[in-house]
């Protein structure tokens, strides 16, 4: 119910929510009472928005996330050597969702922040996260996914994107080019945990213009390698 506000700032009515969730509108309007009376919704008798609250709900998961804290330091001294702002991701579903996020500058109109999701199938951060999937779970997936071209280059035949996470995970990183947004060029490594487990994907995503992929390669792929070790090696 709470996600179902995601990109509506306005607020929802019960037949709104109902269309959005597929739930019937007397569930809807149970859950929406609940969230009142909780304290994270509010309603003008007609349409309910989310109150301040709702962040509680975030924050908890962050304070208690050793994940979040152990690479905020760390994202900060990338981000500065890099001069770029860097995050940290885990997948959820089909998307990709950050959990950690230094911000030196906001490259493109597509801003991440903690708590940001975005489509797993192309971004940089989320196709490292496909590629450390077992070969059962990523074909599950690739039967699933739509893949939406939100740009003129995004990969959305299924065979040229297997083949693109093969090589993912042959190469071990991520290099993603204008498939989000036009003009973003965006890197990413697997986070590998003690135990050699990919928990997480770390991220950069810079101009087109200002880096080429050689400059990619041998700039920025060896400082988002030695930073995701950092972490990683701080990960039981």
């Amino acid at each position: 119910m709470i996600e179902a506000f995601e990109a509506y700032p306005a607020g929802l009515s019960v037949s709104d929510a109902a269309l959005r969730t597929k739930l019937s509108r007397a569930a809807v309007r149970r859950l929406l009472m609940t969230l009142e009376m909780l304290g994270y919704a509010e309603s003008d008798g007609r349409v309910y928005q989310l109150k301040p609250r709702i962040l509680r709900l975030g924050y908890s998961y962050l304070s208690s996330s050793s994940l979040a804290e152990l690479a905020q330091p760390i994202l900060q001294r990338v981000a500065e050597t890099l001069k770029e702002a860097v995050a940290v991701g885990v997948l959820e579903g089909e998307e990709v969702v950050y959990v950690a996020h230094y911000g030196v500058r906001r490259v493109m109109s597509v801003g991440v922040s903690v708590g940001t999701r975005l489509p797993a199938y192309c971004t940089s951060g989320g196709r490292v996260l496909l590629a450390a999937m077992p070969d059962g779970e990523f074909q599950a997936f690739l039967e699933r996914v739509t893949l939406r071209p939100l740009t003129s280059k995004t990969i959305t035949e299924r065979a040229a994107f297997a083949a693109t996470i093969r090589k993912v995970r042959l190469e071990g990183y991520a290099l993603v080019d204008e498939e989000l947004e036009p003009g973003l060029r965006s890197m990413a490594v697997p986070v590998r945990s003690r135990q050699n487990v990919v928990v997480a994907s770390m991220n950069t995503g810079v101009h087109a213009a200002h880096l080429s992929y050689v400059e990619m390669t041998d700039r920025v792929l060896p400082a988002l390698r030695e930073a995701a070790d950092l972490l990683g090696k701080q990960i039981g």
